[in-house]
């Protein structure tokens, strides 16, 4: 049954300046640059200086609301955007590089991929028209590490459903030893035991060492990976001198052969920073990298076409004033972005500043343990900005240090007080732990137990579980693991 009543809410919506602002506060400088580029490419009003000449990279923008309306209504200012060009952006900046400055460029090799390298290997042997598609087909499934991940019962029904030839498990096994016979030796591995074995069987000159690392691959594998060392020297009835030599042997192959195989051809990924802290004469300095970054304003031909529309506004047909309207509304998509580029670029220089000086102690030495305890209120206490803004600008953005380039949010950690009552950050901690694992002896490495008491002794009083959890956030396996001979 319907009925009427009256309620009362209370709403909060964003405008779609707000959403472009946090679209482009939570993305880094390289993705920015794409993003400024495909605005001038969508909207013609505006204009970016030249120099961009990076690919265009797509993203959602939101819709501008259509503002219906006679054009004689003076619901908008001309002079506001006749007043915006009048100065030149490009005229008031300041540009910090000279001609006589070093321009550093990385170079991009480029060359042919894994499985090309194998393909060209695979034409210089003998084989016939079908055996050959059957070995380029098997290449195909040989992953970038260079192990064989597809069973070959399901390439036999891959066979000859997609390509309508009818082969068996058989054919595949003497084709796959082909495949395995290329080079690096390893590739065409199942697993990392015949990879391994593979690389010994090609040896040209085998010695005991190597004999003896054979059988301990073929006969003793689940306790060499479990490192249960006890258990192979009384099986194998040989010495720990005789272990040892075999076990550096097999530390000397490549676990992973297709990683050695034209490396430079695989795709680079270059950290580009999106701050940059420099050390002068002991006085930090923080800059935003905008090197690339293009100056924005309003196109010059727009603004002359609303100069020519404010002169003869009385004399418009209706297809010059919806001509206007169209041109009003892309000039107000332009001020926005405008506004938003110069809102975010100040945003995420306040908010690095904060950080800068909030951890200006490890940015002037780099050393881990003089990093303070800091989460995201503690920043956002001090620029008066919300939590999620500070998230969004900590997010996928990084910091290029005289000791290195860091991921921004790496520096966000918890805090611990100390038996002493000093409040210190987990991540000194951690490399407190990380150091003392590496100095450890690793023919009798440490337990988490006797980690957590160490670290008691040196004022740090946690649990062995939460050893256990920094353990692993650093990716340092349990200390059977860890074991040496």
């Amino acid at each position: 049954m319907l009925n009427q009543r009256l309620q009362q809410k209370l709403l909060q919506k964003l405008s779609p300046q707000q959403i472009l602002l946090m679209k482009l506060l939570q993305i880094p400088s390289v993705a920015l640059e794409q993003r400024i580029k495909q605005e001038v490419e969508e909207n013609p009003a505006l204009d970016a200086s030249e120099g961009v000449d990076d690919d265009a990279e797509s993203e959602e923008y939101p819709d501008t609301e259509e503002q219906e309306g006679d054009a004689d209504s003076e619901e908008f200012d001309i002079s506001d955007y006749l007043s915006d060009d009048e100065t030149p952006d490009y005229k008031l900046y300041a540009n910090n590089s000279s001609p006589d400055d070093e321009q550093k460029s990385i170079p991009y090799a480029s060359g042919n991929t894994f499985h090309e390298l194998l393909s060209m290997q695979l034409g210089l042997r003998a084989l016939d028209d079908r055996s050959h598609q059957i070995a380029e087909y098997i290449i195909g499934n040989i992953d970038e590490s260079g192990y064989l991940e597809r069973s070959l019962d399901a390439m036999v029904d891959d066979l000859a459903f997609s390509m309508g030839i009818e082969s068996d498990k058989k054919e595949l096994e003497k084709l796959l030893s082909e495949i395995q016979e290329l080079d690096p030796p390893g590739v065409g591995a199942r697993d990392l035991k015949e990879c391994l074995l593979l690389q010994l069987e090609r040896e040209p000159e085998k010695d005991e060492t190597s004999e003896l690392a054979e059988l301990i691959l073929r006969r003793y594998f689940r306790e060499f990976t479990k490192k249960h060392y006890d258990k192979i020297l009384k099986k194998a009835e040989i010495s720990s001198d005789e272990l040892k030599e075999a076990i550096d042997k097999i530390l000397t192959l490549n676990p992973k052969p297709g990683n050695a195989l034209s490396d430079s051809s695989r795709a680079n990924h270059y950290v580009i920073p999106d701050f940059i802290i420099t050390n002068e004469d002991g006085e930090l300095q923080l800059t935003l990298n905008s090197r690339n970054a293009p100056e924005l304003r309003l196109n010059r031909t727009y603004v002359d076409m609303l100069e020519a529309y404010n002169a003869n506004k009385k004399n418009q047909s209706q297809q010059q004033k919806d001509a206007m309207m169209f041109i009003k509304q892309k000039m107000d998509s332009a001020k926005w972005f405008i506004d938003a580029i110069k809102q975010r670029q100040h945003t995420l220089y306040v908010t690095m500043e904060a950080i800068m000086n909030y951890q200006y102690e490890y940015f002037l030495e780099g050393d881990e343990t003089r990093l303070r305890p800091m989460i995201l209120k503690d920043i956002a206490e001090i620029v008066n900005l919300d939590i999620s803004t500070i998230s969004r600008v900590a997010n996928s953005k990084y910091v290029q240090t005289p000791f290195g380039t860091f991921l921004l949010k790496s520096f966000f950690s918890e805090s611990m007080q100390k038996e002493s009552g000093e409040t210190v950050s987990t991540r000194e901690i951690k490399k407190i732990l990380q150091d003392t694992i590496e100095a450890e002896n690793k023919s009798k490495p440490l337990t988490d137990d006797h980690l957590a008491r160490m670290l008691k002794e040196k004022g740090y009083n946690i649990a062995r579980r939460t050893v256990a959890k920094y353990r692993e956030q650093l990716s340092i396996p349990v200390a059977r693991l860890r074991k040496e001979l």
